[in-house]
């Protein structure tokens, strides 16, 4: 396929961006990518009593926050700002003279007709096929009440144009070669292809993607979990699983590989691995996903993340070293965690003046009358390490375990308690290593008192 390829995202800014149009608009853009092609952000604003700037904000946070740059489009969401291209504004709020050019085109042609007020656009009687690149031809039979009257609404009579004549009118102007949009659009194929050749042109290749649905097989609305892409953001996921979790909703690769990065994607996308059933949201597998993309981040990336999470959940880390800081977090990046469970997984390096906040239940188990003394011989152990290091550390307390007789986890689960307030966490031995000599010291005899 040439370089030629041009396909296109048109939210509208209604609210939200949802992950079924998120989902849209990465194949779409990896499809371009794929093929060399040109991406185009486009704004479908017409419902003026449900867009808001505010809206448009948050499409454009969305993409660029997955990494969807796009080649022509809004450069920022003001739509009377500049746009790359030389196709005008990419807003259709702003595209009424080339909207009421087009309506008269079809009037000059005697196929478009005023009645009751209101302009009709004079259908086909034929039926229409829909050469549909994923799912196949698809006739299109006029219904009995179409057979009577075919024709539908270009202009309503309050003197707004429809979505289905805008929507052609801007994939002709544009140089559309490519439609790839959700199945629940092609019910209204057979209009657009009848008004493409109305127009005299050929339409474009159409594609038309499977739904998304909830794990139990129900439509997804916004409530729905995993409905708002700003949700994962605000939950602390990765970009990377995101998009690679969206690109394996409905499409697959031809060896079946499901870790991939976008560079692999992009090589490896193309719309004849694109299936016909609906797609099934499945939370614990963008989890695990997410955390094989957490394990393998850059280790300089995942700590400016972590410190901006931190920030977000009260937990200001200036006031540290730049290294202790940086140890901290990389103790907590093969566990995969999300962004925003970091605080709580990692709050306890940041105590102020070493006082530890315990968990009330872990503290009653384990910080019990018989664990202090154990305490206070571990802490003597400690002190005699020449390098407080991970495997030093490791070494002396199960040396003295087996002075006393106990089983390791006699000391681990006291020790874990005493220096962190919690039952689970980080390695153990990496996170007194990374707490250091004095912190370790200090918070083993406070628990002890």
């Amino acid at each position: 396929m040439s370089s030629s390829v041009r396909v296109r995202f048109a939210p509208s800014p209604t609210g939200y961006l949802h992950i079924g149009g998120a989902r849209t608009a990465l194949f779409n853009w990896l499809f371009a990518r794929h093929h060399g092609g040109t991406f185009i952000l486009r704004i479908e604003d017409t419902d003026t009593a449900r867009n808001s700037q505010a809206a448009v904000d948050v499409i454009l946070q969305g993409l660029r926050w997955l990494g969807m740059d796009w080649d022509e489009g809004p450069v920022n969401g003001d739509a009377t700002g500049p746009s790359k291209g030389d196709r005008g504004t990419y807003f259709q709020s702003q595209r009424g003279d080339l909207y009421r050019k087009r309506v008269n085109e079809l009037r000059d042609k005697g196929l478009a007709y005023e009645r009751d007020g209101a302009l009709y656009f004079r259908m086909t009687r034929e039926p229409i096929t829909i050469p549909d690149l994923i799912v196949g031809d698809v006739v299109r039979p006029l219904t009995d009440r179409e057979e009577q009257d075919p024709d539908w609404v270009l202009w309503r009579s309050d003197g707004q144009p429809v979505f289905h004549f805008v929507n052609v009118v801007d994939d002709l102007e544009m140089g559309m070669t490519h439609v790839i949009r959700g199945e629940d659009h092609l019910s209204n194929t057979a209009k657009h292809i009848a008004l493409f050749r109305a127009f005299g042109v050929e339409p474009p290749r159409y594609a038309h993607i499977p739904l998304i649905l909830n794990e139990d097989g129900s439509k997804m609305s916004k409530r729905d979990r995993g409905a708002v892409v700003t949700n994962y953001l605000d939950d602390g996921f990765t970009p990377e699983a995101v998009v690679n979790y969206l690109s394996l909703l409905g499409w697959s690769p031809t060896d079946g590989q499901e870790l991939l990065g976008v560079a692999e994607l992009v090589s490896r996308f193309d719309l004849d691995r694109v299936n016909r059933s609906p797609a099934r949201f499945d939370a614990k597998k963008l989890e695990a996903l997410h955390f094989e993309h957490t394990r393998r981040m850059d280790p300089d990336r995942f700590v400016a993340l972590g410190v901006d999470y931190l920030r977000n959940g009260g937990i200001e880390t200036t006031g540290f070293p730049a290294d202790y800081v940086r140890a901290a977090l990389l103790t907590a990046q093969e566990k995969g965690k999300l962004f925003k469970e970091l605080p709580v997984w990692t709050d306890f390096y940041f105590a102020a003046n070493d006082a530890v906040t315990f968990d009330p239940e872990a503290k009653a188990k384990v910080l019990t009358p018989t664990a202090r003394p154990l305490l206070e011989k571990l802490a003597a152990a400690f002190a005699s390490v020449p390098e407080f290091k991970s495997a030093a550390l490791e070494a002396a307390l199960k040396a003295l375990a087996t002075e006393l007789g106990v089983k390791a986890g006699a000391l681990v689960q006291p020790c874990r308690v005493a220096c962190t307030g919690k039952l689970v966490g980080p390695s153990l031995y990496h996170l007194l290593e990374v707490l250091g000599r004095e912190r370790v010291t200090r918070r083993l005899a406070r628990a002890g008192e």
